[in-house]
């Protein structure tokens, strides 16, 4: 019998997650390899779930085929064509957000930011993941699906361009800063002073891992 191949998707779903988050966490790190036969094992799964979760894997740019395929160690010349993306993707969708977010859910960003601000003293790892968090529930309540859909790439790219680069103290101050400010404005309806601020909050983290990464 022949296996619908609808009925196969939530199969590569769940394999394309769980590599997707052993790479971005580093669980998984840049330049080693990754072997078919290794992965069906550890996550009980048949070859072409495993093949297909790969190629998606290779067209977020987070793997590449090299003699089998290899995890991308994240090229610096892409940074501005990622954070250019973020800023118009993202931008646009703090603005639609200003605009139809439910007050509700305000406050619930407003408690995500909460939490951000009492792990930066504890775990930087915290911080990264509740900032994420943050950004995607922002988009989200853009309501409009295409932008989720496309502000998640330039999230894998970023999220692995970025996870070698180190903060330093200010700088994640200044960045906990401006996400307080990008929520003041949501709360007021201002979608112009919300898109501004998110384009200046990314331009400026763009510049901060770009010059690290220049540094290498």
């Amino acid at each position: 019998m022949t296996r619908n191949h609808n009925g196969s998707a939530p199969i590569i779903q769940d394999v394309h997650q769980q590599l997707r988050d052993r790479i971005l966490s580093h669980e998984v790190k840049p330049g080693e390899r990754l072997v078919e036969d290794d992965i069906c094992a550890l996550l009980s799964a048949g070859r072409t779930p495993v093949r297909e979760a790969l190629l998606r894997l290779q067209g977020e740019g987070l793997v590449s085929r090299s003699r089998g395929w290899v995890v991308g160690t994240g090229a610096p010349l892409a940074v501005r064509s990622i954070f250019e993306s973020r800023m118009a993707i993202e931008g646009y969708a703090t603005r639609l957000a200003a605009e139809r977010a439910p007050a509700e859910a305000l406050q619930e960003l407003r408690q995500i930011l909460v939490a951000m601000d009492a792990a930066e003293a504890v775990s930087r790892s915290e911080v990264n993941r509740l900032n994420q968090i943050f950004h995607r529930r922002v988009v989200a309540l853009s309501g409009n699906a295409y932008f989720v859909e496309q502000h998640e790439r330039t999230q894998f790219q970023y999220w692995s361009l970025r996870l070698p680069v180190i903060f330093a103290k200010d700088q994640l101050a200044h960045s906990a800063k401006e996400h307080h400010e990008i929520l003041a404005a949501l709360e007021r309806r201002d979608g112009d002073h919300a898109e501004q601020l998110t384009r200046e909050h990314i331009a400026t983290t763009m510049r901060i891992v770009a010059d690290a990464l220049d540094e290498r």
